[in-house]
């Protein structure tokens, strides 16, 4: 118990080395996204060609949250244009779910701790909920990536995927990045070390899982 202050001084001085490497395979996916679909498939465009559909993977990889509803209209308008059915896929299916959550999330998140009538104590039982259910989502929308990739490169080069050509290792590489990406955030949001100490107004939201289960009344301080 005694080297507990010095393992958590060690910790945060390598955060910023995780944090980094968090934002330098974010951006590797989103570049390796970008160099795919401009170099292999003509670039990107908004008039029902294949060039339209180039705009889903790559607003599906920038974010959830503000490119999500751009990903999602260009994909339903180049089905739309081509004649092609919506929602029949794992991957279609996955993302769908992965916005629905993403909806009911923000909901709940403003509905216990934006309004101030909130009690505390549904605030204290939401909040591992709240958390559980970020890194859900974030391993969801992986997951519905890589589906992507897979279905865009059994699409694109079906006859020829097997003989590891340019665009199927490119396709490889992203996804390896994208699993890689998603265990470091992991990693570095689960730490304990990394976790900024609440401030005194803070204290009565720091509840722990073991806290719950026990049938705690009220969260303990750390």
């Amino acid at each position: 118990m005694e080297d507990s202050p010095q393992r958590a001084v060690q910790g945060l001085s390598s955060f910023p080395w995780y944090v980094g490497g968090t934002q330098v395979l974010g951006l590797a996916c989103v570049v390796i996204t970008g160099v795919w679909m401009g170099s292999y498939h003509g670039g990107y465009a908004w008039d029902g060609s294949g060039q339209e559909f180039n705009v889903h993977p790559l607003c599906m990889v920038l974010g959830l949250v503000f490119l999500y509803g751009d990903g999602i209209v260009a994909v339903f308008d180049f089905h739309n244009h081509n004649k092609i059915p919506n929602m029949y896929s794992l991957h279609s299916w996955c993302g769908m779910l992965t916005f629905v959550l993403f909806c009911v999330q923000w909901l709940m998140g403003l509905g216990f701790f934006l309004f101030p009538g909130t009690l505390m104590a549904l605030r204290s039982w939401y909040l591992p909920l709240h958390v559980f259910f970020g890194l859900a989502m974030l391993a969801m929308s992986l997951a519905t990536c890589l589906l992507g990739i897979s279905e865009k490169l059994f699409f694109s080069i079906q006859h020829t995927y097997s003989q590891f050509v340019p665009e199927g290792i490119l396709g490889n590489m992203l996804g390896l990045l994208l699993v890689a990406f998603g265990i470091l955030v992991g990693y570095v949001v689960t730490r304990e070390d990394f976790r900024r100490p609440p401030h005194p107004e803070e204290e009565a939201l720091s509840v722990h899982f073991k806290t719950l289960t026990e049938g705690g009344g009220s969260p303990t301080s750390p």
